[in-house]
């Protein structure tokens, strides 16, 4: 199997589990018994989880290698499914989020340095396709839920499922996925460049975080809180609901795939600016017009303007961390991923916060402001990228 394959299926397997059990938010609510902001918190063990694991990823790549490092957190994260399908009270749901969003932490880090690798192994900017196999995952994921949802199924079921599915797919392409592992990192002949810098002292990557972070927050919300949204407030059963999911990571794949010409014929920043200002239309319409019709439409245009952000965030700081010989940037995509995370700490509680005291809708209105903030950290980072260049070239 080509390493293009098997990562493209990496990322859709952490996708099929995101898909799984983010579309199943409604029954595992009911499940608990917990209110919207009761179960925003709930949702904040995985972020705990995310944000602990990926400020630790990039060194643990670095030793390890991103194989191994593939298939020790995609079997944990499907574990964690089945503990997430059983959870009777919230503060088990929590550790069972939390456990997953470890899991997910070290799986995103990992995959997208192997993503990385085959991207400079090709000379193409085909990151944005690698994350299309996250949302063909997570389109699958939902839908499935929306099937077991439909026909009365259980999330323990289901998640159960969902789990041996993800473990069996593994066995089959984890061979193939790039070890990763730096030969040079120690050679005193590599040259020395900003990558050398440690990556909390560089702007470009807390501008390029910025990105990510806002992205992360907008798809985080999509992901968490639109079945509820569509449940709660626009009328429709559960099923129906888990197709505004479905809708929303549908448009991102279709666009990811056609992402890899766009950022050819446009450039980064032009696509980050575009699918920013798309983003924040599409949440906007979806929080100001209360019609089941309008809500679909708002997740797909949500879905086709996030769609470049987090993967060009993440390929942009890999670029910047790339050493004289070629390899590098686990540290660069770990620091990024890590500060991303940090919307998904915050997110789940400040949104089910917001909807606890207003509605949804107000809430997503607040998620729509967070998209519009892309373009100008994008901006941002390209010009403090080329500042870097011009500084490098002085010194040299």
């Amino acid at each position: 199997m080509r390493d293009r394959t098997a990562v493209f299926t990496v990322f859709a397997i952490n996708g099929l589990a995101l898909g799984s059990w983010a579309s199943r938010t409604p029954a595992l609510a009911a499940q608990v018994h917990a209110a919207p902001g009761v179960f925003g918190l709930a949702l904040l063990g995985a972020s705990v989880g995310m944000l602990a694991a990926a400020s630790v990823s990039g060194r643990l790549i670095e030793r390890a290698g991103a194989r191994a490092v593939v298939a020790g957190s995609t079997l944990l994260a499907a574990v964690a499914l089945v503990l997430i399908g059983f959870a009777p009270t919230v503060p088990l749901l929590a550790g069972a989020l939390l456990v997953i969003g470890v899991s997910v932490g070290l799986l995103d880090v990992a995959m997208n340095v192997a993503a990385v690798a085959v991207e400079r192994r090709v000379r193409r900017p085909i990151m944005s396709v690698f994350h299309a196999g996250f949302s063909v995952g997570a389109l699958a994921g939902s839908l499935a839920a929306g099937l077991a949802a439909g026909h009365g199924w259980s999330p323990a079921r289901h998640l159960g499922v969902a789990a041996v599915v993800a473990v069996v797919v593994l066995v089959f392409v984890v061979r193939a996925v790039p070890g990763i592992h730096p030969e040079h990192a120690g050679d005193s002949a590599v040259p020395v460049t900003t990558a050398a810098r440690a990556p909390i002292r560089r702007p470009v990557l807390w501008l390029l975080a910025a990105v990510a972070l806002c992205s992360a927050i907008a798809e985080g919300a999509s992901s968490d809180w639109s079945a509820l949204l569509m449940t709660a407030e626009r009328g429709v059963g559960q099923g129906a609901a888990a197709l505004a999911f479905a809708g929303f990571q549908l448009v991102m794949a279709l666009t990811r795939l056609a992402g890899s010409w766009a950022q050819r014929r446009f450039g980064p920043t032009r696509c980050l600016a575009a699918g920013s200002a798309l983003a924040a239309a599409g949440l906007s319409a979806t929080a100001a017009i209360p019609v089941a019709a309008v809500g679909y439409a708002g997740f797909a245009l949500a879905g086709a303007g996030l769609a470049a952000s987090f993967p060009l965030a993440l390929s942009l700081a890999g670029d910047v961390g790339k050493r004289g010989d070629g390899a590098g940037g686990e540290r660069e995509i770990g620091f990024a991923t890590a500060i991303a995370y940090t919307g998904f700490l915050g997110g789940p509680p400040i949104v089910g916060g917001i909807a606890q005291v207003t509605n949804y809708g107000v809430a997503f209105g607040f998620v729509a402001v967070v998209a519009a903030l892309i373009l100008p950290a994008a901006l941002g980072a390209r010009r403090a990228r080329r500042r870097e260049e011009a500084a490098l070239t002085v010194e040299s």
